[in-house]
This record gives C-alpha cells, structure tokens and sequence, in this order.
C-alpha cells in the first residue's frame, strides 16, 4: 500500500479519474478542480504547478486521492483512515509542505493531526463549511432577471472576485484566466435589477453529472433584498435544466444567513468540512 505522487494529469486521471468520478458529491471539489487542471493545464490555479496523488491498496484499486494547486491547501477525497495516517510521509519524502488542507471533517482532523507530528507545526480551523445538496429548487420572489455573464462584463467579474476575496481574508489572486474560462463555458450568472448586475453565481462544469454552485456575491451596496439567493436559486435551476443529477453547494457555518438561505431555496444539509491552516508552534 502506498501513495503514488504525479504531476501528469492523463497519468493521475487514468488512474483516480473513475475513484474520484464513482463519487462526485463526496470529492465534489476534487473532481471540479481536475476537470478545471485538464481543461487548462497544471498552472491553472497559480504560477507552482498542480501536485496529485493517487493511494494504492494491496488489491492495487484507487481507494483514496489529493489534488494540491498550491498557494491553496491541500485537497483531500474521501478515503481509508490508513491512507490519511500515511499523507504526511509521503508529502514531505516528495519534498511537499501545503499550508493548509480542505477535507471532510474527519479526514480533515486526522490529517491534521498527523502532519502536526510528522512536521511539528501547529494547525487551526480557518472554516467550518457544510455541504447541501439540491433537492427541488424553489425560485426566489426576489425582482429582477438572471443572465449569462458575457466578455464585456470581465472588468466587473474580476472587481467582485477581488472583493470577495477581500471579505473573507483570502489572499488576492489573479483571477483573469478563471473569469475568462468561467464566461467561455457559461459557468458565471448575474442577476440583474432595473439592467444593473447586482450579484452573481457561478457554477463549475458538469461532472459525472454532478454541478457545484460556486461562488455566490453579492457587493454590499446591493445586499438584504434577496439578489443572492435568487441569482443562486436561477443557477441552481438552469443547472437541473441542463441535466445535472446532483447540484451542490458548501456554505460557511460562521454565516447562519448563508446556511439558511441555501435551505430555503432547496438545499439539504449532507455532510461538514474543514478548511485548515498550518503554522509555526508558538
């Protein structure tokens, strides 16, 4: 048993593509970001290129994988306790030290508190996030019309990312190749009031029939008048319409708005994740 680390994404798709697809809700965020690294290439989310890695058991079947595009943490699949135990090692072997993992709960904590020992840094929560999954949408009452986000709106995409970014004390990145892919696929919506845009919702690619709803923004001149969750609950929908089986979205635990929100467009609570920060040992 062991983890097998790549940089060649047919390499790592052909051998953890099925694993990570066999589950799309589960490794939501793992299957978007592959597909988004295929689509544009390891250098899709930053200037490092993308790490990925694949665990082995003894019947030689994927039975766990990470995706790790750094500045950003660590992503990890759902997988066996023993392939979580054995990360660490074989991380810092490869000469790999993230900053950060994003998991399920569990798998999340376990790692932590692995890597902490392998490494002797200290870790803290960043964000408690929970995934929903859509049942049937309930549009919003919220007046106004959504539309696909087009090349003459990039300006004000990248303004809003940057802003967003700025909310939720994440460095700022470029976000220029991400805007222009997200507008060449349809993956951006702005909801509009009186022909002004006042909110957007993006949603990643469709894989194996499963959509994550990301991100939501409204700018806070233009908030408490239900632009987000109608924006949200229009993705949402054209999403379905476009033949996604499963619709997803994670929201932050620390905003009891955002969480309610989602329920009451349709979403149902399924599962919580951690995001994880590392840091030197006080």
């Amino acid at each position: 048993m062991s983890w097998v680390i790549t940089g060649d994404i047919a390499e790592y798709d052909e051998a953890a593509g099925g694993f990570l697809r066999s589950r799309p809700v589960e490794n939501t965020v793992l299957v978007t970001v592959l597909e988004s690294l295929r689509a544009r290439g390891l250098t899709a989310y930053g200037d490092a290129p993308a790490v990925l890695g694949a665990w082995l058991p003894a019947a030689g079947c994927v039975a766990g994988a990470f995706v790790y595009t750094p500045p950003f943490p660590l992503l990890l699949s759902v997988m066996p306790e023993q392939a979580v135990v054995e990360l660490p090692e074989a991380l810092t072997a490869d000469g790999r030290r993230p900053q950060g993992v994003t998991a399920r709960r569990e798998i999340a904590e376990t790692f932590a508190t692995r890597w902490c020992a392998v490494t002797g840094v200290d870790f803290e929560v960043w964000e408690r996030r929970r995934l929903y999954r859509l049942g049937k949408v309930r549009p919003s009452a919220s007046s106004g019309r959504a539309r696909p986000a087009e090349p003459a709106d990039r300006d004000l995409l990248l303004a809003w990312y940057h802003a967003a970014e700025r909310e939720i004390r994440e460095r700022p990145g470029d976000h220029g190749a991400a805007v222009d892919d997200r507008i060449g696929y349809g993956g951006v919506t702005l909801w509009e009031k009186d022909g002004v845009p006042v909110s957007l919702a993006g949603r990643t690619r469709m894989v194996a029939g499963m959509v994550r709803i990301a991100p939501v923004y409204t700018p806070p001149e233009h908030r408490f008048h239900g632009y987000g969750a109608a924006v949200t609950a229009a993705v949402s929908q054209a999403a379905v319409d476009a033949g996604a089986k499963e619709v997803v979205v994670f929201a932050d635990l620390a905003n009891p708005g955002s969480n309610t929100i989602q329920q009451r467009i349709g979403y149902q609570p399924l599962d919580d994740y951690l995001v994880i920060s590392f840091r030197p040992p006080v």
